[in-house]
């Protein structure tokens, strides 16, 4: 079975003492009471053809309703526990999270019932400084907070 490729952008800004990043919760009810380990860049798969920045963009995009624009620094990839790798990208940017518009999936509740319902991919999205988002993001994502931290671009 071929590996699922998914790639995602982490939007950050600097506070004056610190450095908070964008994570998203999750939707839909297997994520829908759980919180640390619930949260995760947003990303999403990439289409056939499709590069992983673009797809980073469109993901950010359709998860959040937000167009950043800016210039994206790579931030690596993980592998995550099912397998899916993930590339990410970091961008400095700003966000509401009041404003968050996500695009929907459908899911049969219960499993065998034939009735369908629809959830947001992403339920809410939040700033976090980095400590916050150790504990909040799936861990296999938590080296990217890392790779972030250490990046020159954060050393003003």
């Amino acid at each position: 079975m071929p590996v699922k490729i998914s790639s995602g952008l982490l939007l950050y800004r600097i506070r004056s003492d610190r450095t908070e990043v964008l994570l998203v919760h999750m939707g839909g009810p297997f994520w829908a009471r759980k919180d640390e380990g619930a949260w995760t860049i947003p990303k999403g798969e990439v289409e056939s053809g499709e590069e992983l920045l673009a797809a980073a963009q469109r993901e950010f995009r359709e998860e959040t309703g937000l167009a950043p624009g800016g210039t994206p620094f790579a931030l690596g990839q993980v592998r995550q526990a099912g397998g899916k790798v993930v590339h990410a990208f970091a961008l400095e940017g700003d966000f509401d999270p009041q404003t968050l518009t996500s695009n929907t999936f459908k899911v049969e509740t219960p499993k065998g019932s034939g009735r369908f319902q629809e959830y947001p991919e992403v339920d809410k999205a939040e700033w976090f400084d980095l400590a916050e988002a150790h504990r909040r993001i799936i861990a296999a994502q938590a080296p990217l907070l890392d790779v972030l931290a250490a990046a020159p671009q954060l050393r003003r």
